[in-house]
């Protein structure tokens, strides 16, 4: 069996940990051939002296400049890049078979990008890559023969239950509409007038998966699965009316896919993202993942409930932005996360969120996606936006 080189976006994150905890597993079948970080010159300058890759990228060049030195008083052979550029090389280098996509929000398109124009194995833990520039990635993937496999739990468990000849058309395969599982987060029955002084850390308590602190409020607001609903459509070609969202507080069942003769196909699992990682990398086999089976007899009951619009606003914005089209999405994305981060710095509540959002659609015109330009123009019109509200108190 030919050893996979395989690049890790974000290695120092849960996605990339999580990867390489299964990577090890497999000894000879995968060969880390570069990595990649934000700021985290620690995290990554270990796992550079556990997996001796051919490149480390930083995003920031002071913590590239503290990584190389670290690597060189190391004696460690790792050639230390910095910035986008280098991000996109690792992402689509000759050597590279495999791109864990796992950098979070916006940052992680142009070397997603990149891997997908080079006709890499994707394996898409970076919603925003499709959220953003769904058509041009796509095209990309198509005209290079890319594979794309998702990592989101709820995409993979999908893309497991949809037929091997999907990408032909849904309806000529049978598919009927696809169920988006979500667990509803940690204030899926809190008393709405609650929500106005939930903390950070209350919002990054998630109570079944273990998650970045972004991604973590975007699921406390449903943001995270209106993102998944526009990945959705993307990734199986359909419309946001044949993508529905069915709160399912165990988050046992991660999706399913609802056929015309009334079948309905589920993929379940104990919640840990060492199941999609596993089977991206071994697509279309499997691997062990170090994951436990799942014991039904322990979970005993399985819940189901409609999403609530009225505690979820940003479900709604997400899919009226996909319904919209152009740009919309990437104005959704960027205003969600200028807010994020503004909340996370406790600058503003917890329900400010999906007004800002609500604000950005409705100051900035969305326009046609036909370039990278005008998506990364209106992307950065929407984080103005927000950013002149939050400095001026007027939310």
């Amino acid at each position: 069996m030919k050893t996979a080189n395989l690049t890790i976006l974000g290695s120092t994150g849960t996605i990339g940990v999580n990867t390489l905890d299964v990577v090890g597993r497999h000894g000879a079948r995968y060969r880390v051939y570069a990595l990649s970080a934000n700021r985290n010159v620690d995290g990554l300058f270990e796992q550079c002296r556990q997996w001796n890759p051919c490149y480390a990228v930083m995003v920031e060049e002071d913590a590239a400049a503290r990584l190389d030195a670290r690597c060189r008083e190391a004696g460690l052979e790792v050639e230390v890049l910095a910035g986008a550029e280098a991000l996109a090389m690792i992402a689509s280098h000759d050597e590279v078979d495999y791109v864990m996509a796992g950098i979070v929000g916006a940052a992680g398109l142009l070397p997603n990008l990149a891997a997908a124009r080079a006709g890499k194995r994707v394996m898409l833990a970076n919603k925003e890559s499709l959220v953003m520039s769904g058509r041009l990635f796509m095209d990309a993937v198509r005209d290079s023969g890319a594979e794309l496999l998702p990592i989101d739990s709820e995409h993979n468990a999908v893309f497991q239950c949809m037929p091997a000849d999907f990408r032909r058309g849904l309806e000529s395969v049978g598919v009927e509409r696809i169920l988006l599982t979500a667990s509803g987060g940690p204030f899926r029955t809190a008393a709405l007038e609650t929500l106005e002084r939930v903390t950070p850390a209350q919002a990054c308590a998630h109570p079944n998966w273990v998650m970045g602190r972004k991604i973590s409020v975007d699921s406390a607001t449903m943001m995270n699965k209106g993102l998944e609903v526009i990945e959705a459509c993307w990734l199986f070609d359909t419309a946001p009316e044949q993508v529905d969202v069915v709160i399912h507080p165990q988050s046992v069942i991660h999706s399913m896919v609802q056929y015309v003769d009334g079948s309905v196909l589920a993929q379940l699992g104990n919640p840990d993202m060492r199941t999609p990682i596993a089977y991206s990398l071994a697509w279309p086999e499997r691997c062990a993942s170090g994951v436990d089976t799942l014991d039904l007899f322990r979970v005993r009951q399985l819940d189901f409930e409609e999403p609530d619009y009225a505690r979820f606003p940003c479900l709604r914005l997400a899919k009226e932005a996909m319904s919209a089209g152009g740009t919309a999405p990437a104005i959704l994305n960027a205003a969600n996360e200028v807010a994020v981060a503004a909340f996370l710095d406790e600058t503003i509540g917890f329900t400010d969120i999906p007004r800002l959002v609500e604000r950005a659609l409705s100051r900035v015109s969305a326009r046609p996606a036909d370039d990278l330009e005008t998506i990364l123009a209106d992307d950065a019109a929407a984080r103005r936006v927000a950013d002149e509200a939050i400095a001026a108190g007027a939310i």
